[in-house]
């Protein structure tokens, strides 16, 4: 696939804790301890059927493990404290947010009033809003209109106007004082859009947060960083751009992973060992080749050129690099350039069907039109005007509307077909 591909996230595994014994247990157990087995010969002889002595003990084990049934745990305190003040903004019903984003006390973040503020606790004063580029802190507790949880973090850490995270925090915070807590209300233009966020936010959803703003510094200093730190940092944000790319915010997209290359790139940063260089340089065209899938979304052509170019001078063989530069290089007609570096992705991946499309487009506009074939009587030079009418119209009306489908067919196919 010749898109930015999201890296999979390893699943975490959680520990369980082992069930309670049951008070049967308990009471079996106090008895076997109080009148312990004479020797270990009847204890073994004792043992249900079918069970092996260890070679070590010599004896059998027989472990009572009852039915258990596990309760789930009562919502944390603080989540209790939020449902509270949520009803008290909502009423004791929920699922009202649209009366909320015309109602009398809360504050527009924007002018179209699709997101908006209450306050709840004042912070330290003006002086102490964050700044673009600064590294926030936030507590944060969302729901939808049904009172679904769907957002908690106690210490969610972002650096604003970076995308990291969706505009109703970016904007919402940058109104808030340090120690603020206020309650944002957004519509999906500034949360999660028409896509939704898979499995819990549907499309065109909107969310009511609590946010408090924990605390403000300085964005880290990316020249006293080692290269894993920095390798780190870079591949959170090409996620992110991976994120926007996926729900067609290309824009975003490019910015995250202009971003992402940055990091890797800063000026006066610790040198890199060998290894490290290595798996620097990998990060490095993952980043440029995915900032060339938004740049040729974007109709940036220049751009897709010149960051092809510098994948290409990383690494000569990337296939998706010669694609993408061949492709271009072929719609603006420079078919001699683009034949040789397609067929050079060809040999190096000689299944992909989307590099012997392109090969084929551009064969069949070298060869030209089919010359059509010369008269060979007078017949074929001149036809009655009635006998054109009768027959010639028709035919023409048959062909154009098989053209009409035809083309119609080939366009869906196109776009909905990502590289």
């Amino acid at each position: 696939m010749i898109g930015p591909q999201p890296d999979d996230p390893s699943p975490r595994a959680e520990a369980q804790e082992p069930p309670e014994m049951s008070q049967v247990g308990k009471e079996a157990a106090e008895s076997q301890r109080a009148d312990p087995p004479a020797s270990a010969e009847p204890a073994a002889s004792q043992a249900a059927p079918g069970l092996e002595r260890s070679p070590c003990l010599g004896r059998g084990v027989t472990f009572l493990l009852p039915h258990t049934t596990v309760e789930a745990p009562l919502p944390q305190e603080e989540e209790q404290q939020f449902y509270q003040a949520l009803e008290r903004v909502l009423g004791p019903k929920q699922g009202r947010f649209g009366k909320l984003f015309a109602a009398a006390g809360w504050a527009d973040i924007t002018e179209d009033r699709f997101l908006r503020k209450l306050l709840v606790r004042e912070g330290q004063g003006e002086a102490s809003r964050p700044q673009p580029g600064q590294e926030v802190t936030v507590k944060l507790l969302g729901v939808l209109e049904d009172g679904s949880l769907v957002e908690k973090d106690p210490k969610l850490t972002f650096i604003l106007e970076q995308g990291d995270v969706i505009q109703a925090l970016e904007l919402g915070v940058q109104s808030m004082q340090l120690g603020e807590v206020s309650f944002l209300l957004t519509s999906f233009l500034y949360a999660y859009g028409h896509l939704g966020r898979d499995p819990d936010i549907p499309s065109d959803a909107s969310l009511l947060y609590e946010v408090t703003l924990l605390q403000i510094r300085e964005s880290p200093d990316l020249r006293l960083l080692p290269p894993s730190a920095r390798i780190s940092l870079s591949k959170q944000k090409r996620e992110r751009g991976n994120f926007h790319f996926e729900r067609e915010e290309y824009q975003r997209a490019m910015r995250s992973y202009q971003l992402a290359l940055g990091i890797l790139d800063s000026p006066g940063a610790v040198p890199p060992g060998p290894e490290e260089e290595e798996e620097l340089q990998e990060h490095r065209v993952k980043c440029l080749n995915n900032c060339a899938a938004a740049q040729l979304k974007l109709q940036l052509f220049e751009e897709v050129l010149a960051s092809c170019n510098a994948v290409l001078h990383i690494d000569p063989d990337n296939v998706k690099a010669l694609y993408r530069k061949g492709k271009l290089l072929s719609e603006q007609g420079e078919d001699q350039a683009a034949m040789h570096i397609l067929k050079r992705a060809l040999q190096l991946e000689p299944t992909t069907k989307a590099i012997h499309a392109e090969l084929s487009k551009l064969a069949k506009r070298q060869k030209g039109p089919p010359e059509r074939p010369a008269p060979t009587g007078v017949d074929d030079l001149v036809q009655p005007a009635a006998c054109q009418s009768a027959w010639i119209t028709p035919w023409k009306l048959l062909f154009g509307a098989v053209a009409v489908a035809l083309g119609s067919t080939v366009t869906s196919i196109f776009l909905t077909t990502r590289s």
